[in-house]
């Protein structure tokens, strides 16, 4: 099944000027001097991931950061090695599409077309469905789950007949990058349904120890750290709450459980060989190579996994020596890209001249 959503990304007069004095910061020498990385960021996603550690040691290893001025052609800027961005939409993606043309040898992270992908929550997980990854380290999958765009009265008939279990976490269906589309609850009942505010996804709720493994990827890097997430629910708790309770974002940067005294059945992290295969696989399939996973195992197993939610170019500065990860991801990038142009001009120049073997043969 196929999604065409847009979602348009506004850039505020406020974003256009913290990317210019960002800009500003920087030194821009000629691109001969190091790998050129131009970015179209809005200012939170600015502020959070250019962290002074990163930005020096970027400039250490020749990496120059520029920053992209929207309101001005991108034809003019730069030129780029790569272009960093986490925009979708067709205006903009035909922009790339133009600056690709005229620049080919320009690396985009990522297409606009797959990070639009996962801005629905009903696509996103489909892949992890499709996927079906299953082997001797465990099995992954998605939550028994329901996506409703009708009429909040209709929703508990519509649950009864997918035969969901309660409690039911609550979704909005649409990421947009918004802390809104973030947001997510907990029905306990039947009624409560009735009260929600549809397009959303309904997901099973699976008791998790309370702790979900966030897995970022940067490329072909995988990095895995623990979080806090939603305490598990008994029958009696079932029985005993009413209605629809509303929960902050539970990966954020202060609910950090790596440290934490936990069950070691729980603390366990994912077998590696399984995330890695994970990852490679919705690379893959998905296009991309800067997102997140968020995973949780079902309590009591080992082996159970489920993915519960999957994010484009997340906050990499939460992630343990993000600053290494990332600036070995552009520069493998770099290397790669000047390679290929080392082999690309050496099968030329080893190319059979026709007039050069005609008078050789002739001595």
């Amino acid at each position: 099944m196929r999604f065409d959503l847009e979602i348009p990304v506004p850039w505020s007069d406020e974003d256009k000027e913290n990317e210019q004095v960002h800009l500003m910061s920087l030194p821009h020498p000629p691109p001969q001097q190091g790998l050129i990385v131009g970015y179209a960021l809005t200012s939170k996603k600015v502020k959070s991931f250019f962290q002074p550690k990163l930005e020096r040691l970027a400039r250490k290893k020749g990496i120059i950061f520029v920053a992209i001025d929207q309101s001005r052609s991108l034809l003019d800027q730069g030129p780029f090695d790569i272009v960093l961005h986490k925009f979708t939409g067709k205006e903009w993606q035909h922009v790339l599409e133009d600056y690709r043309e005229k620049n080919p040898g320009v690396t985009v992270l990522d297409p606009p077309i797959s990070i639009q992908h996962l801005h629905n929550r009903q696509s996103m997980l489909q892949v992890v469905v499709e996927l079906n990854l299953s082997d001797s380290y465990g099995k992954v999958g998605v939550p028994k789950q329901l996506v409703i765009s009708k009429e909040p009265s209709s929703i508990p008939e519509a649950v009864s007949k997918a035969k969901l279990g309660l409690p039911l976490v609550v979704k909005p269906l649409l990421v947009d990058g918004s802390a809104k589309s973030h947001e997510l609850s907990l029905a306990y009942d039947e009624f409560s349904l009735s009260m929600l505010d549809p397009p959303l996804v309904l997901q099973e709720f699976i008791n998790h120890g309370g702790i979900l493994f966030k897995v970022y990827i940067v490329g072909e890097a995988v990095k895995v750290v623990r979080r806090f997430s939603l305490p598990d629910v008994d029958k009696r708790e079932q029985l005993s709450n009413k209605g629809a309770f509303r929960f902050p974002r539970v990966s954020c940067a202060a609910a950090s459980a790596d440290d934490a005294d936990l069950d070691p059945s729980i603390a366990e992290l994912p077998p590696r060989p399984l995330l890695e295969k994970l990852a490679k696989e919705l690379c893959n399939r998905l296009g991309l190579r800067l997102f997140n996973i968020d995973i949780i195992r079902e309590r009591g197993t080992r082996d159970r996994f489920y993915v519960i939610d999957i994010n484009y170019f997340p906050g990499y500065s939460k992630m343990p020596e993000y600053e290494h990860i990332f600036t070995d991801f552009l520069l493998g990038i770099g290397q790669s890209k000047y390679r290929n142009r080392r082999r690309l001009s050496s099968s030329r120049t080893s190319r059979p001249n026709p007039k050069t073997d005609e008078i050789a043969s002739s001595f």
